[in-house]
């Protein structure tokens, strides 16, 4: 596609005329649409524009006699050959005014299948058909047809592109995955568009496959039924009856073994005799009479019947669904329905089909060669497939671009989550397949279940539905795409809006969204949007219905753009790190920054999926206190029976020198016993027992009479603490390369999810940062300048295994 010439102004112009000896017909709109030009759309496609007139005998006087089209280079009209390729002309969401003069004595009316594009093209006087076209979010093909007298005699095909992605990069690679998931959803009936479409084999036909195969063979069938009534298949049936012998017309020979049978139907005779039996005469007085009937119930006829009931049933139920409010009326439809239904009436008339019901289907000879009968049998095997994209049999509508880009996101963000992930239960795409056509049924939620298999931990993808509980206590909400994350070591579920919006901002020059963000981006009302969503749903706490809590940490606007490194400069994406609010672009050629997003948010530990959300203030000061405050005193044993005296009396003690802030005695909630290596094996070492503090005390050494010290008494003072019981951890904390001399100070968080006695030094707000990202993500190696840790004071290392240390 051509940029437009230098300074060319973005007027209404004419984009089509064809000339003919009935009528002149202009096309009128705007040649440039800026949002294309300024995300530089269809660069390397080529518009498909075709007019012609029809094969009916109506048309032999019409004659077409130029076409021409706007020419984005020169910005006039040039002389256009038809079916030859030109630049693309025609937009969704675009005003385009068609004006038809007719020549004087031809009463040609304007026809389309979408009644409301019908409506808009009016007769104004006598010779000047015109209107106002629009196809809003609709893409494909469509097809504007002059009719005389009713019938079509001139039609003029053109190709409507996408104005927001690119139409063979992005729209069909929409097309492509939706269909892959599930081939018809992306399917509508009767739009002001149409795609070229094959046929397919399946088991889910939707009622809009089923009619636009049906238009194309109605006529075929129809005919071919007629044929049948001609020379139906028939068979002869052999009735035999008793009757009065005067009255037999002919007697078969099977009246003998009748007759030997039945002795008393023979009575004797003077005269001529049909039986002798010793030397006397005898006539039968009954006789049996055979007749042979023609017989149309056979298996073919009932199979030719039951096809059409099938096809008079499913019109009757596309009348039905058309007939809801929800639908505008279309007469014509109505008219072409009703014309339908006439004609099966009539042909379930024809003798040769008053049979009875077919109960089972048997492919008999004649169904596959008689004249007539293979014909329905085809026409019933091809009235059973669905529909494909990417052929040129059968026109079928296909849902808006921003209905389909909806369904596309979700069924995006579920491959990418399950080719990473194990997909635990699917009753996510509940289909709606009552209708006219298929739809992701709204009325239930829609979930896809994974399990992340590095860690066990479970997450949820919602579809147009919350989970449960949540709501909002104002105006509901209802996003499109909800991401819920169940972490170990936290009670919370961490839920994150992913919402579709099939709109962006081009930032024009001169704009005050090329000033604020210099790049195209989302719209400003969609990111409230998002700031509504995460303020507005809460989770009811408690029964009282006066505590309630908001349940998203996160929200994003999906928009169709494929540049995503210019984006990533662009302030709605480096919001999301900061507020965790903003945009991300989702296309077919661009989901790399959507894709490394869903990792970081699966992969975040729960501490770094809270401080994505915005807190109140304070939040950080009570949350660096009860992260980073030393509750756990972890102590070595001075010899190996000290671990069973310890366990019988229940408490620890320790030298008061070891505390250089005595204030610190005052924190501890917990104390450890580390084993270390030289007194129990490296099988043993580690710590293994932990328990609550119930009490402390400070006292001389010589004062703790429980455990008889193996040194000389002495006064020196130290603490005893008291436990309330030993505990055995899940998972002992190994050694790992450090060791403990005599005792040290940790936090409990720290304590509860160390694997290695070096992390529980890890005290500053970047080291714990750090170490639990790279937890998430595997096994950590942390290393200290001394191999007892209470002794060390510089941290070496702190890497993931596996990673390249600089």
């Amino acid at each position: 596609m051509a940029s437009p010439p230098t300074g060319s102004p973005n007027r209404t112009v004419e984009l089509l005329r064809i000339k003919s000896n009935w009528f002149q017909l202009y096309l009128q709109g705007k040649p440039y649409l800026p949002t294309v030009e300024t995300l530089q759309l269809h660069r390397q496609e080529s518009a498909w524009v075709e007019a012609r007139m029809l094969p009916q005998s109506l048309t032999s006087d019409l004659e077409i006699q130029a076409t021409e089209r706007y020419s984005p280079k020169t910005g006039q009209l040039i002389s256009w050959e038809i079916g030859e390729a030109c630049s693309p002309l025609f937009y969704e969401s675009q005003t385009y005014e068609l004006v038809i003069e007719l020549e004087a004595d031809i009463p040609l009316t304007f026809y389309h299948d979408h009644v409301s594009l019908r409506d808009a093209v009016l007769l104004k006087g006598k010779r000047l058909l015109t209107g106002l076209l629009n196809f809003q979010s609709e893409v494909g093909y469509t097809e504007l047809e002059l009719r005389l007298h009713g019938e079509p005699v001139f039609r003029l095909q053109l190709e409507i592109f996408p104005s927001k992605m690119d139409y063979r990069k992005d729209y069909e690679a929409i097309l492509h995955d939706v269909n892959e998931q599930i081939y018809n959803l992306s399917f509508d009936f009767l739009r002001k568009t149409y795609s070229l479409t094959g046929l397919k084999e399946t088991s889910n036909q939707s009622l809009t496959e089923f009619f636009v195969i049906l238009q194309a063979l109605f006529q075929q069938l129809v005919h071919h039924v007629e044929r049948i009534e001609h020379a139906p298949h028939h068979r002869l049936r052999v009735e035999n009856r008793m009757v009065d012998s005067s009255r037999v017309k002919k007697a078969g020979s099977s009246n003998v073994a009748f007759l030997s049978k039945r002795p008393h139907l023979l009575a004797p005779t003077e005269g001529q005799a049909l039986f002798r039996i010793q030397n006397k005469g005898y006539m039968p007085t009954h006789v049996l009479e055979t007749k042979r009937q023609v017989d149309y119930d056979t298996p073919e006829n009932r199979f030719v019947r039951w096809v059409l009931l099938r096809i008079q049933q499913r019109l009757k139920s596309m009348k039905q669904l058309l007939n809801k409010k929800d639908r505008a009326p279309d007469p014509v439809l109505q008219a072409k329905l009703n014309r339908m239904q006439a004609k099966l009436q009539r042909l379930l008339k024809f003798d040769f089909l008053r049979v009875g019901d077919m109960s089972q289907l048997s492919i008999s000879l004649v169904l596959q060669m008689a004249p007539g009968y293979r014909e329905v049998y085809r026409s019933y095997l091809t009235l059973l497939n669905g529909l494909f994209i990417q052929n040129n049999l059968f026109k079928l509508s296909l849902k808006d671009v921003a209905q389909l880009y909806e369904y596309w996101c979700f069924l995006k963000i579920h491959d990418l989550l399950s080719r990473k992930y194990e997909l635990v239960k699917q009753n996510a795409i509940k289909l709606d397949r009552g209708g006219l056509f298929v739809t992701l049924n709204r009325t239930q939620s829609a979930r896809m279940v994974y399990r992340n298999p590095s860690n066990g931990e479970v997450f949820t993808l919602y579809y147009n539905a919350l989970p449960s509980g949540d709501r909002s206590q104002t105006v509901s909400q209802r996003p499109d795409n909800v991401l819920t994350l169940k972490k170990q070591d936290s009670r919370l579920e961490y839920k994150y809006i992913f919402d579709a919006k099939y709109k962006i901002n081009p930032a024009y020059e001169g704009t005050p969204y090329k000033r604020d963000y210099s790049t195209p981006g989302p719209q400003e009302e969609d990111i409230n949007t998002m700031h509504r969503y995460r303020d507005a749903i809460v989770y009811e706490s408690n029964g009282d219905r006066q505590q309630f809590e908001r349940t998203m940490f996160g929200a994003y606007v999906l928009f169709p753009y494929s540049n995503e490194e210019e984006y990533r400069e662009h302030p709605f994406y480096r919001s999301i790190e900061l507020v965790n609010v903003g945009a991300l672009p989702f296309l077919p050629s661009a989901t790399s920054l959507v894709e490394k997003f869903l990792d970081d948010l699966i992969l975040d530990s729960p501490e770094k999926a809270f401080e994505r959300a915005t807190q109140p203030s304070g939040t950080k000061d009570y949350y660096t206190e009860q992260l980073a405050g030393k509750t756990v005193l972890v102590g070595s044993l001075s010899h190996k029976d000290q671990l069973n005296e310890l366990r019988e009396q229940r408490f620890y003690h320790v030298p008061l020198r070891q505390f250089a802030n005595h204030a610190d005695l005052a924190k501890l909630k917990v104390v450890a016993i580390y084993q270390s290596i030289d007194k129990f094996g490296r099988q043993n070492a580690g710590v293994y027992l932990y328990g609550r503090i119930k009490a402390w005390s400070v006292l001389p050494r010589d004062q703790i009479v429980e455990i008889q010290s193996r040194r000389k008494a002495t006064t020196e003072l130290y603490v005893k603490f008291d436990v309330e019981e030993w505990l055995p951890r899940n998972k002992p904390i190994l050694p790992g390369g450090h060791g403990i001399k005599s005792a040290l100070l940790t936090s409990e968080h720290i304590f509860n999810r160390a694997e290695e006695i070096a992390e529980l030094r890890l005290d500053s707000e970047d080291e714990l940062r750090e170490w639990r990202e790279k937890r998430r993500r595997g096994k950590v190696r942390v290393t200290w300048d001394d191999y007892h840790l209470d002794r060390a004071n510089q941290l070496n290392e702190l890497i993931l295994e596996g990673e390249q240390h600089d």
